[in-house]
C-alpha cells in the first residue's frame, strides 16, 4: 500500500470508464431506445474538485449517450472519448495520451470489466478499479477501491490522490 500511496502523489490525470465505474453498471431501457443511467453525486463533486485543483479528467468509454455527454460538459470534462467498440478502448486511450503528450506514469485509470484490461494491464499507469470489478480486472489493478462502481469508487481515488498531494478540501 505504501507504493500505491507514493504513486497517488505523482498523478496529474484521471481517466475513467463510465458503465460500472461512474455508474453502477445498471442500464434502464426506455421505450424511446435511450438508456437511462444514474451517477453518484459524491463522485460528481470529486470530479469537480479535481478539475478546480488543476487535474486533467478524461473519459474513455464505449457508452455513447447524450445524457452522459451533457453531464460531463456541465462539469467541464473536456477530454471525452466515447462511442467506439468496447474492444477498441485501448486505441482511444493511446490516442489521448499521444494527442496531449501525457506521461503514463502520471495517469490513474479506473475500469471495471474486460474491455478495460488492455489499458489497466499497462504497467506505467496507476491501474485502479471499483470493489465490484470482475476478477480478471482486480488481478491486474494496483489499487482496488473499497467502494463499488457508481457508489463512490471515483470519489475514493480522487480523494486519495488529492490528499496525497495536499489538495483535498482546500
Amino acid at each position: 500500500m505504501a507504493a500505491t500511496q507514493a504513486r497517488f502523489g505523482q498523478i496529474k490525470t484521471f481517466i475513467f470508464d463510465v458503465d460500472g465505474v461512474l455508474t453502477d453498471g445498471s442500464v434502464t431501457l426506455l421505450a424511446s431506445g435511450e438508456r437511462f443511467r444514474t451517477v453518484f453525486i459524491r463522485d460528481t463533486y470529486a470530479i469537480e474538485q479535481a478539475i478546480k485543483a488543476g487535474f486533467r479528467v478524461g473519459i474513455v468509454s464505449s457508452a455513447n449517450a447524450d445524457g452522459i455527454r451533457s453531464w460531463l460538459a456541465a462539469m467541464n470534462v473536456k477530454d471525452v472519448f466515447m462511442g467506439g467498440p468496447s474492444d477498441q478502448k485501448i486505441n482511444a486511450f493511446l490516442g489521448y495520451v499521444a494527442r496531449d503528450g501525457l506521461n503514463e506514469s502520471e495517469i490513474l485509470y479506473m475500469g471495471d470489466d474486460m474491455p478495460d484490461y488492455p489499458i489497466l494491464s499497462r504497467t506505467a499507469i496507476l491501474s485502479t478499479c471499483p470493489a465490484d470489478a470482475v476478477d480478471e480486472i482486480q488481478a491486474v489493478c494496483q489499487y482496488i477501491s473499497s467502494k463499488v462502481g457508481g457508489r463512490g469508487a471515483v470519489r475514493d481515488v480522487i480523494e486519495q490522490v488529492m490528499k496525497a498531494q495536499g489538495k483535498w478540501g482546500i
